[in-house]
């Protein structure tokens, strides 16, 4: 299984009053650990889009267990838990500078049409990504 990391370094405005990481920017992260694992797998989004497609999000889910304080170090786990041949799973870890978990993750993808947002097989619109999602999935 693939397992990509990304470095975090919190900026001042994604702190709120209390001094954490305020939730909503766990979804950039989110999106930015998923965009890199994608690039690692020598692929990227520029291609689908230009092909007429685009990978919306289905559903987001996120478990705050430890709130990232500033000055803290952030890495950013992402992996590919389950590609199915129409619907993707990505999963996501947040592990502060002491590398304890403090954010878990996941979001689920489509492939659609960009012109009317129908969805589209993954598998069989794009045969050579699902086969690298495949690979990269497995233990």
């Amino acid at each position: 299984m693939h397992v990509s990391e990304l470095a975090i370094k919190p900026k001042y405005f994604e702190f709120d009053m209390m001094g954490i990481v305020y939730h909503a920017h766990y979804l950039g992260w989110f999106e930015a650990g998923r965009t890199a694992l994608i690039e690692e797998l020598g692929l990227n989004y520029i291609h689908m889009e230009q092909a007429g497609y685009i990978s919306p999000v289905h559903e987001m889910k996120v478990e705050y267990r430890k709130g990232i304080r500033y000055g803290d170090d952030v890495l950013l786990r992402t992996w590919i838990r389950s590609n199915g041949g129409v619907k993707t799973e990505y999963a996501y870890e947040v592990l502060n500078g002491e590398g304890e978990l403090c954010v878990v993750g996941s979001s689920t993808h489509y492939v659609v049409r960009r012109e009317d947002f129908k969805p589209v097989q993954f598998k069989k619109v794009f045969p050579d990504w699902y086969d690298v999602f495949e690979r990269a999935s497995k233990f």
